[in-house]
């Protein structure tokens, strides 16, 4: 029986990230920050437009569905299942760059605009397949996944975290996992509303462990906390 190819955790922090998608050729002008909490004041410190949020939650509860799964999801929407195990940092970043090109640019002698190109025509599975034999992204990642406040784990320990990207497409806010079935819908939305919209549903992730501390959220964001 073949064996799953198993990648070192990214650790959920902006820097980490940051390092990782400019290193891939996105627009530095674009960047992770971290959402330090969910009221309106802490919510406004966040540059716009927010592209995305990632989030990092237990994986007790990452089988469970909170919305409603889109078998007929737009076929222009990139979403890609996830094969490898650990590399939910890195599909989770994938989806959140390839549903925003529209609005994000990618340097044409980096690797990731490459990888768009040579996926935007594939399935879920084959995309999928493609990240299993992309050596550069692979390198990509084990780099960044080097780069964390805390020591990398080992590639055999089990990972109790797992990430899922939000995105606004077409009016609507979807969750894209790469271990689901297909994109999850939750909702209307708009580029105005996109990051409060978002943090209701994150809110229900977190009603789910309420004495769990190990939730993340990152918006990908035009500037930074530091502008």
């Amino acid at each position: 029986m073949e064996t799953a190819q198993r990648w070192i955790p990214l650790e959920s922090n902006p820097k980490v990230l940051n390092k990782y998608v400019h290193n891939l050729g996105m627009d530095s002008n674009w960047n992770f920050v971290d959402v330090y909490g969910f009221d309106a004041e802490l919510l406004a410190m966040i540059p716009k437009p927010v592209a995305a949020v990632v989030l990092l939650f237990p994986d007790a509860k990452a089988s469970e569905v909170i919305g409603e799964l889109q078998s007929d999801y737009p076929k222009d929407l990139y979403y890609t299942k996830q094969t490898i195990d650990n590399a939910c940092g890195t599909v989770a970043l994938v989806h959140a760059l390839a549903n925003n090109q529209d609005q994000i640019n990618f340097d044409d002698t980096k690797h990731f605009k490459t990888f768009l190109e040579l996926t935007s025509s594939l399935n879920p599975d084959e995309r999928a397949k493609f990240l299993e034999e992309d050596n550069k992204m692979g390198a990509a990642h084990d780099d960044c996944a080097q780069e964390g406040d805390t020591q990398a784990p080992s590639l055999d320990e089990k990972v109790k975290s797992h990430f899922v990207t939000f995105v606004h497409f077409n009016g609507t806010l979807y969750e894209l996992d790469g271990r689901k079935d297909a994109p999850v819908v939750h909702g209307k939305t708009t580029p105005e509303t996109f990051l409060e919209e978002t943090v209701e549903v994150v809110k229900k992730f977190m009603a789910r462990e309420p004495e769990n501390v190990n939730f993340n959220v990152m918006a990908l964001a035009k500037g930074s906390l530091e502008d």
